[in-house]
């Protein structure tokens, strides 16, 4: 399967780094080819499988799942920039509706980052994970010793919602079915504790939520 990931920052290149461990292709998407382009050589030298950097049009064009991995203030705009056809499309949303500062949230309570994107893309199929993963364990791994870090996984579609747990599977974490994409209303609020412990609490970065039962 083609995988395209938007966005070449941490958490992209860390979405990049995770994905080329699996047999899938994988695709670096940016608005500056060169930026992509660049960014997926650097990461080349790190990585058993090639990445490939291409412009944020052809990323969308390439892959049937297309991971979001941008600030969400301007995620809505890029996909609408790049013009090209969402019907269908998987989009993993892996956005928080952060503050510049990434104290509070800007969206909440009555909708979600991945509600906003859902109905800007009604034809689109949104899928919210990995928003609660913190980019640095992106790059390191999952493997906690006695858990792997978990993955929330929710979606209105089911067969989009299956297709993305199994691409979480594959990379080593453990998908969690977190039920319709209304519960990121809850999982985006989650992702902001989890900066709040890493960051305001001392915690650090390599820390994730995680439910546990007997």
């Amino acid at each position: 399967m083609n995988i395209s990931i938007l966005g070449t920052g941490n958490v992209g290149s860390g979405l990049a780094k995770t994905f080329s461990k699996t047999d899938h292709v994988i695709y670096l998407g940016s608005r500056d080819q060169a930026t992509a382009q660049a960014k997926a050589k650097e990461m080349n030298t790190e990585t058993t499988r090639p990445i490939t950097g291409v412009t944020t049009a052809e990323a969308i064009d390439k892959s049937k799942v297309i991971f979001l991995a941008v600030p969400f203030d301007g995620a809505i705009e890029l996909l609408k920039s790049a013009n090209v056809d969402l019907t269908d499309k998987i989009i993993v949303d892996v956005t928080n509706p952060l503050t510049e500062d990434f104290m509070n949230l800007t969206v909440g309570h009555d909708t979600s980052a991945a509600e906003e994107i859902q109905s800007a893309f009604p034809g689109a199929h949104v899928v919210k994970a990995f928003n609660t993963v913190f980019a640095q364990i992106l790059h390191e791994g999952p493997d906690f010793g006695s858990q792997n870090v978990p993955v929330y996984v929710a979606s209105d579609k089911e067969c989009a919602q299956s297709a993305v747990m199994k691409l979480v599977e594959a990379t080593g974490f453990e998908a969690i079915n977190s039920g319709i994409l209304k519960n990121a209303r809850y999982l985006e609020p989650m992702a902001a504790m989890n900066i709040q412990f890493g960051y305001v609490l001392g915690l650090g970065t390599q820390i994730a939520p995680a439910w546990i039962s007997r």
